[in-house]
């Protein structure tokens, strides 16, 4: 197991006798997330008594349980000098205002041109390391075309502290969408699981299949002919959640021809869908904080058209 300056070391106590390595290691150290923990045992970055054991395995008193974290190495990731909107920034955390069209962090077909990459950039390496090389300081995402606020941690603490927040849903994300409809009540909630479609494994689906509980908050602002304006709160961040599940009210979002009408709507180029209102609190100071951003040109072109009833 490779050994660098963030090897550390502890003794199974009576208290934790019997639970499983990698529960064990996740309740020890506060650095690592339980989702993280898998791949440093996979790799060896994790030995019992000097012996790497399998994660599953059930530590015992006294037994020495030695945890490696790897050095973060962005060697196949580009800092770019890409303007991005920072609205706040510490030694712990920014919240950035990701424009619509801009990728989050580099995958198959985006290698480069990603927040990530700005980020790299902005921020050099004060970025957190636990959700790999591909997505330092990555807390939560937003898809390419939805624009708006993301909480970015600078190092593993925040990004711990922050990570919490979002599975016990105490962070707090409204968004505003505009979606092809007019629901018969002005505000609701969709409960629906959310998992992989069987069909299409590009797409996610409202399913009890391998799925993840999936909780939206919706509300009218204003309707027009054919088209509402909405205010969406989430309890839950599950993948294309809001997108999904208007869709299965029969609310697509406009632009959304994924979930939605195939015809395009060309001045849109993707869902019409903007974060705009983010509130967590604070990993170091324990303090409230809230952060605002107006939608979009895009947005507010296809708004008032709307309301000059003129077709998109």
């Amino acid at each position: 197991m490779p050994i660098n300056e963030n090897t550390q070391s502890y003794i199974v106590t009576a208290e934790n006798v019997g639970e499983r390595l990698d529960k064990y290691i996740s309740i020890m150290n506060e650095d690592i997330t339980r989702s993280m923990v898998p791949n440093l045992i996979d790799n060896e970055f994790v030995t019992v008594n000097g012996i790497i054991k399998a994660k599953r395995y059930a530590v015992r008193l006294n037994d020495e349980i030695t945890v490696t974290k790897p050095e973060l190495a962005f060697v196949n990731i580009e800092a770019q000098d890409i303007p991005i909107e920072v609205l706040y920034e510490d030694d712990y955390l920014l919240v950035v205002n990701k424009p619509k069209g801009m990728v989050v962090h580099p995958a198959a077909g985006h290698p480069d041109g990603t927040l990530v990459n700005a980020l790299l950039y902005h921020c050099g390496d004060s970025l957190s390391g636990i959700n790999g090389e591909i997505r330092p300081g990555i807390v939560h995402r937003i898809d390419k075309d939805t624009s708006g606020l993301l909480v970015i941690a600078k190092n593993d603490i925040a990004h711990n502290h922050l990570s919490k927040q979002l599975s016990e849903h105490s962070m707090k994300r409204v968004y505003q969408a505009i979606a092809y409809g007019r629901p018969k009540e002005n505000s609701g909630v969709v409960d629906a699981p959310i998992g992989r479609s069987t069909f299409d494994r590009k797409k996610m689906a409202i399913t009890d299949k391998y799925s993840k509980n999936a909780v939206t908050n919706y509300e009218v602002i204003e309707q027009f002919i054919g088209f509402v304006h909405l205010q969406l709160k989430l309890e839950t961040g599950r993948t294309h959640q809001i997108r999904v599940h208007m869709a299965s009210l029969g609310f697509p979002l406009a632009g959304d021809t994924i979930y939605g009408p195939k015809k395009a709507i060309t001045q849109l180029k993707g869902q019409c869908l903007h974060a705009g209102l983010l509130g967590f609190i604070h990993p170091k100071t324990n303090e409230y904080m809230e952060f605002t951003t107006p939608i979009p040109e895009v947005f507010e072109i296809v708004l008032n058209k709307l309301k000059r009833n003129e077709n998109l």
